[in-house]
């Protein structure tokens, strides 16, 4: 007789979890409670709610996190111009910890004994559901059916779904590829994918027009930013969840935020995937941009060096360590004058920035820094003795080499 007498299920009502629901019950003889998050993926999820009911779970939980995903995690990691390898915005890495935040809280008003994901044996998210978890509650217990079951393909998922009367969709119009998505972006993986010298479909992609098919007309747009978030659109104030949104249209209008790229696991092997991300692509624009003329040299040039480790911390998923809630400080406080607006060009696939203004904040001081007469606010004869004393050890070094 199993120890585990209720378990709850991140459930999005496809055919992987709607199996692993079943199973649960089977293997475990445990009653299942779903989880289903809206993080703005544009999908309806009452669907999950009868799917659930018609599988005789009792206890449903369907949550509009959509805020909480904005304000608290993806701006956050926005203020430090997050990027994983160069070129990954971590659109999935990041709804990860949020996701398992609230398995764990449904687990504890629900008096469950263990939570469960659908995340495969090869993947990143096992990781990044599971480490939250563990930083959250370290005695919850976490079952993850991929790595212990047999059902390893779609043929054996939809047999178990036939013999036990699981109703899912076929392939039909189904999309070929693996895809997640979110307020922050869409990932795509799997099918033609899988050969990294082959180019992916343009029907694969869902939120953006094709940079050669987006309008022969530039769209400029002022973004205002308050303590490194951004706040308003052409002056309109929008909550986080609106604001994202809001920016995912106008990007994907003008064909912005696509990539294609080859990505280090942190299980250890390479993954192609494509993303499509035209909100977030514009919020890190915008916010180098305003930090440009607001954060002090040395400040943004140790940013820019912290923010590697702190970009693989979220994609390795340590959203909940101690280092990473300590750089969250280090990052929070850089951004105290990080106060103004951007005006930005969105034309054709490219995020342009054509100004940058900060009434309070900005350290740019036009009368030092222009070529025309500076009515003495710089001395250039002190650079002189600048260049000379960091000359000195190139110097000594070039005589001792010369003898």
């Amino acid at each position: 007789m199993s120890d585990v007498k209720k378990v709850v299920l991140a459930y999005s009502g496809g055919l992987d979890t709607s199996v692993i629901l079943k199973w649960l019950e089977d293997t475990y003889g445990c009653e299942v409670v779903t989880f289903t998050a809206d993080l703005g993926q544009g999908e309806e999820l009452e669907p999950a709610r009868a799917k659930a009911e018609k599988l005789g779970v009792k206890e449903i939980h369907i949550d509009d996190l959509r805020e909480e995903f904005a304000r608290d995690f993806v701006f956050p990691m926005f203020r430090a111009n997050a990027i994983y390898e160069g070129e990954y915005l971590l659109g999935t890495s990041i709804a990860r910890p949020l996701i398992s935040k609230r398995l764990v809280e449904i687990a504890a008003e629900t008096g469950a004994d263990a939570i469960s994901h659908g995340a495969t044996g090869k993947g990143n998210d096992q990781v990044r559901f599971e480490l939250s978890a563990y930083a959250l509650d370290p005695a919850i217990r976490v079952i993850a059916p991929w790595r212990e079951w047999d059902l390893n393909s779609r043929e054996r998922l939809l047999a178990y779904a036939d013999q036990h009367g699981i109703p899912v969709e076929r392939q039909g119009n189904k999309s070929p590829y693996s895809m997640d998505a979110n307020l922050l972006h869409i990932s795509y993986e799997g099918g033609v994918l899988e050969d990294t010298w082959t180019e992916c479909e343009e029907s694969m992609w869902r939120w953006s027009v094709a940079p050669e098919a987006a309008p022969d007309k530039p769209t400029y747009i002022d973004i205002d930013y308050e303590c490194g978030d951004p706040v308003a659109v052409d002056g309109q104030r929008m909550s986080p969840a609106e604001l994202l949104a809001h920016l995912n249209q106008l990007g994907g209008a003008n064909g912005i935020g696509r990539i294609d790229i080859v990505e280090n696991r942190y299980v250890g092997m390479k993954s192609r995937g494509c993303y499509e991300t035209p909100g977030g692509t514009i919020m890190l624009r915008a916010h180098r941009a305003i930090e440009s003329i607001t954060l002090d040299r040395e400040a943004a040039h140790l940013k820019d060096e912290l923010m590697p480790r702190y970009a693989s911390l979220i994609y390795n998923g340590y959203w909940f360590s101690p280092e990473r809630e300590m750089l969250q400080k280090l990052i929070d406080e850089s951004q105290r004058h990080v106060n103004g607006t951007v005006r930005l060009k969105l034309y054709r696939g490219n995020v342009i920035v054509v100004g940058r203004k900060s009434d309070n904040d900005s350290l740019f001081d036009a009368s030092i820094a222009t070529f025309e007469d500076d009515a003495g606010a710089y001395n250039q004869k002190d650079a002189e003795g600048f260049i000379r004393l960091n000359a000195l050890r190139l110097a000594i070094q070039a005589r001792k080499r010369r003898r």
